[in-house]
């Protein structure tokens, strides 16, 4: 087994001023292909604590990534210590040179001389290239470990990483290089639910070659299979049959699959069958609305959202004048609410999403109603739920809730099944 070593560089990530996604998204995409992170260090923007830190890395590990300081300011050292620590020169790389004066060209703008900062590279070093950006990757030996060099800037980092590194270390590895990454996402069963749900899929393929996996973010569950093969098609064939497992046993809770989003499928169901959607949500600060209106084709199904916080408000927004705002939150008070709105806008669906805070310190054990409904010209779908977690919690579910029902209902499965996340 490989040993990999992460070094994330810079006094915002020390201090924890920002946090630090780029280590997460590194070991996250390292397992998704079967490598592991044995070591993480982090060191702030000081060139003695970084030296040591890549002497020891090159002493202990294979492989090491490090992220940032490869900017054109002066805290960005790690050109400067890569070139110490594997003793050799630091040298201007016309090439990139060039490359970073045709990117401000393009752009219409005089590059600043202290970029030229970025093109000064250890003599040893392998450029990586960025095609986003100005700070070149590059790659050298120090000690008994290859060391990759990447920039701090997180769409920057994943190109490189996806494309040129990754790559690099499964051929430094001697592993398999053809592998398939498949993800399923889902919404309501929690992950050890799941992993008793799927227990022995990974079997179906004997060779050991399928990884099973897990990643919670909740409230959705992503779960990832892992092939490994001999090309492309041999992955493909190990993978058919462990895919159509795990839709069986996940059933009606898988809400996507792979890139693809909830909100992204609410849309392409809606647009598929010309429909459109009107929304009405409280305590949930628009999020709903907020998770469809900006997608591309969003404009020719998404006419109206209604945010507000009391009943009142939103019988008043939707026409329900004279109705009462006291009283218990119910399935009916939801499905009125979602009639309304679908009647003033004209659109085909309307989803209300209507939450009942508890009252009280935000703590673990504060909750919410849910009350939700579905509408269209000739029915109405609804259900309520019980969240307990505190308020941010219980906010996250229902929009997620929300969201699912409408998936399922748009999908001709039933609106409700009881999901780990729920109270009775």
């Amino acid at each position: 087994m490989m040993r990999i070593e992460i070094i994330c560089t810079g006094d915002e990530v020390l201090t924890g001023k920002i946090v630090n996604t780029n280590f997460s998204y590194i070991s996250q995409k390292l397992e998704d292909v079967g490598l592991s992170v044995r070591w993480e260090t982090t060191v702030g923007d000081d060139r003695e604590s970084l030296l040591r830190a890549l002497r020891l890395a090159g002493e202990r590990a294979d492989a090491v990534i490090v992220n940032g300081g490869l900017g054109p300011t002066v805290d960005d050292l790690s050109q400067e210590v890569a070139a110490q620590a594997a003793r050799v020169e630091l040298v201007l790389n016309d090439e990139w040179l060039t490359r970073m004066e045709e990117f401000f060209r393009r752009r219409s703008r005089v590059m600043p001389p202290n970029n030229r900062k970025q093109a000064m590279l250890p003599a040893t070093a392998e450029v990586i290239d960025n095609p986003i950006g100005t700070a070149c990757g590059f790659a050298l030996d120090i000690g008994e470990a290859r060391f990759f060099f990447t920039p701090g800037v997180p769409r920057e980092l994943h190109r490189m990483l996806e494309e040129q590194i990754i790559p690099r270390l499964l051929a430094k590895s001697g592993m398999q290089t053809a592998i398939v990454l498949k993800r399923f996402h889902s919404y309501g069963l929690g992950e050890s639910h799941v992993d008793a749900l799927l227990r022995g899929v990974e079997e179906l393929v004997p060779d050991g070659s399928v990884k099973l996996g897990f990643r919670a973010h909740y409230p959705q569950l992503e779960t990832k299979l892992t092939v490994r093969g001999t090309d492309t098609e041999d992955t493909r064939r190990k993978l058919a049959p462990v895919e159509r497992e795990v839709r069986k046993r996940l059933g009606n809770f898988i809400l996507s699959e792979d890139d693809a989003t909830l909100e992204g499928v609410v849309l392409a169901e809606l647009a598929s069958r010309q429909g459109s959607l009107s929304i009405v949500e409280t305590f949930t600060s628009g999020a709903i609305a907020a998770r469809l209106a900006h997608l591309p084709g969003a404009d020719k199904v998404f006419c109206r959202a209604v945010v507000a916080r009391a009943l009142g408000e939103v019988y008043a927004a939707v026409g329900l004048e004279g109705a009462s705002a006291t009283g218990e939150l119910t399935r009916e008070t939801a499905e009125a609410v979602a009639r309304a709105a679908r009647r003033q806008t004209g659109a085909t669906h309307a989803l209300a999403v209507l939450i009942d805070l508890d009252e009280g310190a935000d703590r673990i054990d504060l909750g919410g109603t849910i009350c939700l409904a579905i509408a269209t010209e000739h029915e109405v779908a609804s259900r309520r739920s019980r969240i307990l977690g505190g308020r941010e919690w219980v906010r996250l579910g229902a929009v997620e809730m929300g969201l699912d029902c409408l998936r399922r209902y748009l999908q001709n499965l039933p609106v409700y099944e009881r999901i780990d996340f729920e109270k009775a």
